[in-house]
């Protein structure tokens, strides 16, 4: 899927941000602290989005329904604040934030349909034996459809080696 809003990042008024996914998997740190590093270093922005998935919502429960999605915004941003407070401890930046609700892939792209800064999405590629980690695995085969440059971390790099990139 391409954009049909151009990319304004450079642009007079306009400052470029670095998109970041904040999920619950162990790489997504390397994700933040390349993205605050990199956001800091250029005098970037940093866009933090949490997407909550909605897939198992049943419309007769709309009582436990509407529990589920509160409890999921609340841990949501818990997530942010968490990673937001990583961000700027190791880079200064004040990061954006973002929580949708949706398929992943659909809201990352929505959010970058909307939001005509972001110059740059990050993220970080699992080291187990199973593979890259969900995220990267659903990008693989589309990233070349993608409006903006997708940047993949390692998630084996440690501090020092991510400081030494940024």
């Amino acid at each position: 899927m391409t954009t049909t809003r151009r990319r304004r990042s450079y642009e007079a008024g306009h400052k470029p941000k670095w998109l970041v996914v904040i999920d619950d998997t162990p790489e997504c740190d390397r994700a933040v602290y390349f993205a605050a590093r990199r956001a800091a270093r250029v005098g970037a922005g940093l866009l933090m989005l949490r997407v909550i998935e909605t897939h198992d919502r049943n419309q007769q429960w709309l009582g436990v329904a509407d529990i589920m999605r509160a409890e999921a915004h609340e841990e949501a941003t818990a997530a942010l604040n968490k990673y937001s407070t990583r961000a700027n401890g190791v880079a200064g930046v004040t990061a954006e934030r973002s929580i949708r609700e949706g398929h992943t892939a659909d809201e990352i792209l929505k959010q970058i349909e909307e939001d005509e800064d972001i110059a740059i999405l990050v993220l970080a590629a699992g080291t187990s034996k199973e593979g890259p980690g969900p995220l990267v695995a659903s990008f693989a085969s589309s990233a070349g459809d993608y409006p903006i440059p997708v940047a993949i971390v390692p998630g084996h790099l440690t501090d020092d080696e991510i400081d030494a990139l940024t």
